[in-house]
């Protein structure tokens, strides 16, 4: 199983955990807030080579 493949089990894992335990509204803040704030902190450079890679990706 690849790095990628174990963070994406992960994160679902988590993902269920927290919508079971806290309040709906709250877990749908942290599971979407988390990525976008991550994503919000790279450089200007970081974001460019990211949407880069993924739409190579996409055009294989």
């Amino acid at each position: 199983m690849s790095n990628r493949a174990k963070y994406a089990v992960g994160g679902v894992a988590v993902g269920l955990i927290l919508l079971w335990i806290l309040p709906t509204w709250i877990a749908l803040l942290i599971i979407v807030g988390v990525p976008v704030g991550a994503y919000v902190a790279l450089d200007p450079s970081q974001r460019r080579r990211l949407r880069r890679g993924s739409r190579k990706q996409i055009g294989r």
